[in-house]
C-alpha cells in the first residue's frame, strides 16, 4: 500500500506542475495577485512532467489492481485479501483531477 500511496501523491503533484504554466497565473488573478508570470516557467517542462505524471498514476493503477499473490500451502487457510476501497476511491479522484488539470489549456479558452 506504501507503492500505491507514493505513486498517487507523484501523479498528483505531477499533473499540477505540469499545468502550473496555464492554471497558476489563473489562480494568482482569481486571488488578486499580480506578477504570477514565474508559473510560465513550467511551460518547458510540461511535456516531462506530463510523462512523468501519467506514469506515476499507471504504476498507481498497476499497484491497485494486480492479482495478489497468494503464498498458502495446500490445506491451509489462508487470509484472503482484503480490498482497499478508499485506496482505490481516491486514486480514480486523483485520476480525475490529474486528468482536468493536464487538459486544462484545452476547456480554458470556453471558461473565460
Amino acid at each position: 500500500m506504501k507503492a500505491q500511496g507514493v505513486t498517487l501523491a507523484g501523479s498528483v503533484i505531477g499533473g499540477i506542475l505540469a499545468s502550473a504554466c496555464c492554471i497558476g497565473p489563473v489562480v494568482f488573478a482569481l486571488l488578486g495577485i499580480s506578477g504570477a508570470a514565474f508559473a510560465q516557467r513550467f511551460e518547458p517542462l510540461r511535456p516531462y512532467l506530463l510523462v512523468a505524471t501519467y506514469a506515476l498514476l499507471g504504476g498507481a493503477f498497476y499497484t491497485s489492481y494486480r492479482p495478489a499473490k497468494t503464498e498458502c500451502a495446500p490445506g491451509e487457510a489462508c487470509e484472503m485479501p482484503r480490498a482497499n476501497r478508499v485506496g482505490k476511491v481516491m486514486l480514480w479522484i486523483a485520476a480525475v483531477v490529474v486528468l482536468l488539470a493536464t487538459t486544462f489549456p484545452i476547456y480554458s479558452v470556453y471558461l473565460f
